[in-house]
């Protein structure tokens, strides 16, 4: 019997938990170092006490920028084995979480084996399954409800969840005086505040936060505090709602804290290039520097078909300015259910974007794999080459696809490859392009 409940609990006392040393190994910093920062919440380390396979991750200040992958059947798609290989995908290609979004009927044996076999963190919406778990109409459910299903999923072994607790009455007047162009585009936020406006309650998630807190407390579930007010489209970005969510969140954090709940902070949607930076740094003010986890932000509205590269785009920005753990977006964004494909051209994306911001914002090992695969191509090793690509299956057919007449070459340029012709000249060898061709 582990004598604390939570990590944020342990750190609190000065313990150093086994899930803190593998993160401290993982980032090559001091298990003393993450201590405290999940002590002070600028860390958190997502592993619920019932998720026995999980590779314990750090997400916060300091850490390697983690990436997300959604999954999960619809009401017009329920296919349980695809959904499984999209698992397969995920973890070969090093995503650090995965969000189970499954909307449609008893999904709880599909979640049971997702966690049963993931080494990466999972996280759930517990709103998006409070219908098909309770068999009851939006209309007809309870605070009760809810707050059962919250339960039922933590059980399980999730290990965080996102809960909307930050659409209050105050936020919905805000936003009904304001207006928007997109409205609301949150599947979670749109529903609590259609059950609000049905029933005229409060939000229960926040009314009754508390008692949230103690069910997430009792199985060390960390609270994603989810963002039903963050921008669908650039022209509604930073605008009243989204603002006035986020003060509430900074709000319910403490509370989470002072329970010993990690906190993750889930922010925009849909944000113009030169508005991200600044909203980076008004989250972690307003939020207290607690981790950050952002789905994007997609820069523009009109790429459908490739929303994974605007979203890279803004995940790159957002997490050379703050952001800490990137919910990827696939080809299929706006258009349909992803297939396996799209999970990986997504996830590859934005392995690229989080990969890109870690130089960046000066992680110290960061830019080790970059300078052996410039070493490889130094030595013109294509072998290396596709070693320490994130990608090597790509990058090898690629290469086979137009083989050159060298193989020390590629086919762009053969024979006239500028690192070859430099090596052989510093060798002390001479270049006859014509005799050689």
């Amino acid at each position: 019997m582990r004598g604390y409940a939570t990590q944020m609990e342990a750190a609190k006392k000065g313990i150093i938990t086994p899930e803190m040393m593998i993160v401290a190994e993982k980032e090559q910093l001091t298990a003393e170092y993450i201590m405290q920062k999940v002590a002070c919440g600028e860390v958190a380390i997502p592993c619920n006490i019932n998720h026995k396979n999980i590779s314990p991750e750090g997400v916060g200040s300091g850490l390697k920028t983690k990436v997300n992958v959604n999954l999960g059947v619809s009401g017009d798609f329920k296919d349980y084995e695809l959904e499984m290989q999209k698992v397969d995908i995920a973890l070969k290609y090093g995503a650090e979480g995965i969000m189970d979004l499954s909307n449609c009927g008893k999904t709880n044996l599909f979640r049971g084996k997702l966690i049963e076999k993931s080494t990466a963190m999972i996280g759930t919406v517990p709103m998006y399954d409070a219908i098909g778990y309770l068999e009851k109409d939006l209309l007809d459910i309870t605070a009760e409800d809810f707050l059962e299903v919250v339960e039922a999923h933590a059980k399980q072994g999730v290990d965080f969840v996102t809960i909307h607790a930050g659409i209050n009455k105050r936020v919905v007047e805000g936003f009904m005086r304001e207006g928007r162009r997109m409205n609301i585009v949150s599947r979670g936020g749109s529903l609590l505040f259609a059950w609000m406006q049905m029933t005229g309650n409060e939000n229960p998630f926040y009314e009754y936060y508390d008692k949230v807190l103690d069910i997430l407390r009792k199985y060390d579930v960390t609270i994603s505090l989810g963002d039903a007010m963050r921008p669908g489209c650039i022209d509604d970005s930073t605008d009243a709602g989204q603002i006035g969510e986020l003060i509430e969140l900074g709000y319910l954090t403490k509370r989470a804290w002072d329970r010993d709940v990690q906190v993750m902070i889930e922010g925009p949607g849909h944000m113009a290039l030169n508005e991200i930076a600044s909203n980076m740094q008004m989250e972690k003010k307003l939020c207290h520097n607690a981790p950050f986890y952002v789905l994007g932000p997609l820069v523009t509205d009109i790429a459908p078909g490739y929303d994974h590269i605007t979203a890279a785009i803004g995940g790159a920005i957002a997490a050379s300015n703050g952001a800490d753990f990137l919910c990827y977006v696939t080809p299929a964004e706006h258009l349909r259910l992803p297939d396996v494909n799209d999970v990986k051209e997504g996830l590859i994306a934005t392995k690229i974007a989080a990969h890109a911001a870690d130089i960046a914002k000066g992680i110290p090992y960061a830019r080790e794999i970059d300078n052996k695969m410039s070493d490889c191509r130094h030595k013109v090793d294509y072998e290396g080459m596709f070693k320490y690509a994130i990608d090597p299956e790509k990058a090898r057919a690629y290469y086979e696809s137009v083989p050159p007449k060298n193989r020390h070459t590629c086919s762009m340029c053969g024979k006239m490859c500028a690192i070859r012709t430099t090596n052989m000249i510093l060798d002390g060898k001479k270049i006859k392009l014509k005799e050689e061709n």
